[in-house]
C-alpha cells in the first residue's frame, strides 16, 4: 500500500471518506419512511438519497427528463414499475433508470429501502426577466 503523502498532487486534493453503511441506515426504524439518509457534502457532483417506503407502500409513476438514476436496494424488496413491465426487485438489485424512462416502485410485504445516485443538479437561480 503506498502512503498517500508518496502520491503525486494529493497535497490538496479532498480525501475519501466512509459515510455509514446503507444496511445499518435502513435497519434503524422499520417506521420510518420517506428519505433516511442524503449526501450533502459540499463540492459534490453527485446527490444521493437512501429511500425507504413502507410494506406495500408505493412512489406513483414519475420520469426524470434530464437525469440518469442508479438505484440499489439495500433491503426489503418489491417491484419497479417500467414501461415494458413489472420487476421485482430485491436486497442487491441494481437498476439503472435512464433519463426521461417512466417508471414506479411499489414495496413488497417487508418493505423497500433504496439508495438512489445521479449526478447533481444545479442550484436554482433567480433571474431578472429579459430587458428589465
Amino acid at each position: 500500500m503506498t502512503d498517500p503523502e508518496e502520491l503525486p498532487g494529493t497535497a490538496d486534493a479532498p480525501v475519501a471518506r466512509i459515510l455509514g453503511n446503507a444496511g445499518s441506515l435502513a435497519a434503524t426504524d422499520p417506521a420510518s419512511t420517506g428519505a433516511l439518509w442524503r449526501l450533502a457534502e459540499p463540492g459534490r457532483q453527485l446527490d444521493a438519497n437512501l429511500i425507504r417506503i413502507p410494506p406495500q407502500g408505493s412512489i406513483d409513476a414519475h420520469a426524470e427528463p434530464d437525469l440518469d438514476v442508479l438505484l440499489l436496494v439495500v433491503a426489503g424488496d418489491g417491484t419497479l414499475g417500467s414501461a415494458d413491465g413489472p420487476h421485482p426487485v430485491e436486497s442487491g438489485s441494481l437498476v439503472w433508470l435512464p433519463h426521461g424512462s417512466v417508471r414506479s416502485v411499489t414495496a413488497g410485504e417487508n418493505g423497500l429501502s433504496y439508495v438512489t445516485v445521479h449526478r447533481r443538479r444545479p442550484g436554482m437561480q433567480i433571474k431578472g426577466r429579459p430587458g428589465v
